[in-house]
């Protein structure tokens, strides 16, 4: 059998970003999809400004600019006959967020990968783990309908919330809560009406500039309404916009819709277990939130860091060690992902509470705490820095 030092199974953000992070520190990484790529893949497309960052350390960023994706440079958010709007927040490294399609930023990844020594084949499917003793050691791979063997230090799944990986270690799920919203968006062209959102009582409209003068407008609503929805999502679609932000279903109806009309129900909310004996979960295999806060992408991105740096200096070949490793890795994941996990699960009940709508007049008077106020929904800045005593004497 062929040797590697990981097998990363799943190509997208996750897997290709920790591929691309593994191989960097010198490793033998094995990297496979059971999709053909390059190919899209439903997402929301947005990277909040930490994951911008990230793209930009691992010389990723300059290729997304240069694939003709429009920077996102401002924010604007209608609720409760507010209007909050702002110049997008910045940390080190992002002056911007972005939302690349996924067949180009998924490609741009691999290929980072690829120049960095990882081997990576699409159209490749895991069939079973191969495994000594209790620990995995390896995967079969059926690979243009030949079956093949490879050992492994470490199996990392990143293949999504349907995880391959996590179905054969039943990892088990550790929290979750239940379903909240469903969703339904396509693609305009010719909008041109920047980033932002518009929530009322339940409905929540996102609209996302992405490549070629397309802009995503995302419908969400309670989870109770899918199957009304699901009759007639058309239907539900339009008048989700109509009603709850009309200027910009006057604009959609001068513009050209650009593609069919996506939707899921399947909006999961869980942590599973993300390592066991010889393997670890990664991206959605080891954490999926409602996308209504659109945290996808970005938590892919730091799941790959994080595995990345507790890797660091490890000889994969030391059992103990790998398991050590993944084991901080696994709690790093539930401490760092836990705070956008909750004002998640906030937002998807999509039932603006008295409190936040109170928060959100309070910040409305002011230009500085309306831009913190965007620090803080992009993950820059927590909770304890966002409420400064300031703050809490306006409140």
């Amino acid at each position: 059998m062929t040797a590697y030092d990981a097998v990363v199974v799943g190509a997208r953000c996750a897997g290709a970003s920790t591929a691309l992070l593994l191989a960097r520190q010198g490793r033998k990484v094995l990297l496979v999809d059971k999709a053909a790529f390059p190919s899209d893949t439903m997402s929301t497309l947005y990277i909040h400004q930490p994951g911008v960052a990230r793209l930009a350390r691992w010389g990723v960023l300059p290729d997304v600019v240069a694939s003709g994706c429009p920077p996102l440079n401002t924010i604007s958010h209608d609720i409760d006959g507010l209007r909050l709007a702002s110049a997008a927040p910045t940390t080190d490294g992002a002056d911007a967020a972005y939302a690349p399609r996924r067949r180009i930023l998924d490609d741009l990844l691999v290929r980072a990968a690829v120049s960095e020594g990882a081997e990576f084949h699409d159209r490749a499917r895991v069939g079973e783990l191969i495994r000594r003793g209790d620990r995995v050691a390896g995967v079969r791979l059926s690979i243009g309908g030949t079956t093949t063997a490879v050992r492994a230090g470490l199996v990392i799944g990143a293949d999504g919330m349907r995880s391959k990986v996590a179905e054969l270690v039943a990892a088990p799920v550790e929290r979750s809560a239940p379903l909240a919203s469903c969703v339904y968006y396509t693609f305009w062209r010719g909008l041109d009406t920047g980033f932002g959102f518009h929530e009322r009582v339940g409905r929540w409209i996102a609209r996302i500039p992405t490549h070629d003068d397309l802009t995503i407008v995302a419908a969400y609503l309670p989870q109770s309404e899918f199957a009304a929805a699901r009759r007639d999502p058309g239907d539900t679609y339009l008048s989700s916009v109509r009603t709850t932000a009309p200027d910009l279903y006057e604009r959609m109806m001068s513009t050209e819709r650009a593609d069919r009309l996506r939707g899921t129900g399947d909006q999961r909310n869980y942590f599973r277990t993300a390592h066991g004996p010889g393997w670890a979960l990664v991206g959605d295999a080891a954490h999926h939130l409602d996308t209504i806060s659109a945290r996808g992408i970005t938590n892919a991105l730091i799941q790959a860091e994080l595995i990345a740096g507790s890797l660091s200096g490890v000889d994969i070949d030391d059992a103990r060690a790998v398991d050590d490793a993944t084991a901080r890795f696994a709690q790093q994941l539930n401490k760092t992902l836990d705070e956008p996990y909750m004002s998640t699960l906030e937002l998807a009940r999509l039932h603006p509470t008295k409190a936040r709508l109170r928060m959100l007049h309070t910040v409305c008077t002011s230009p500085e705490l309306t831009s913190r106020y965007f620090a803080l929904t992009a993950g820059i800045i927590g909770m304890r820095e966002f409420l400064t005593a300031e703050l809490v004497d306006l409140l």
